[in-house]
């Protein structure tokens, strides 16, 4: 497990999964599909548990500019500045379930933020870092 220091807010769009997990490639592709610029974009997953219990997931990017996601018809998600532990899964496409397991390791953490959601940064085409904010 490593941490990685966000100095800076980030404020991201999304489109929500349906259900979880089953539709978390479905929320990814149509919001690779609404937003075609791909340059310079951070991609993401987020996931926390709504009042209920219920798993809510968002497939998320950073916007380009001021007013992106409201021109585009989606809602902003604001991801936290902060330490988040993480932890890397290499190749993720070939196993789904590392991801999961990822997770099961950090919210093991005590210090981790209570309120806070599991991140899936995908800083490249491969691999995927799960993070998890700290208090």
């Amino acid at each position: 497990m490593y941490q990685l220091n966000f100095g800076e807010n980030k404020i991201l769009m999304y489109v929500s999964a349906v259900s979880f997990p089953n539709d978390i490639l479905n929320a990814h592709q149509e919001l690779h599909s609404l937003v075609t610029e791909k340059k310079g974009r951070d991609y993401f997953g987020i996931s926390f548990p709504d009042s209920s219990g219920k798993i809510q997931y968002k497939a998320a990017v950073t916007q380009n500019y001021d007013g992106e996601a409201a021109a585009l018809g989606l809602k902003t998600y604001l991801l936290k500045k902060g330490v988040y532990n993480y932890i890397t899964v290499p190749n993720y496409k070939d196993d789904i379930v590392a991801i999961e397991k990822a997770f099961k390791i950090l919210l093991l953490n005590p210090k981790i933020d209570p309120n806070g959601a599991c991140v899936e940064w995908y800083f490249n085409d491969n691999d995927v870092k799960c993070m998890v904010r700290n208090k």
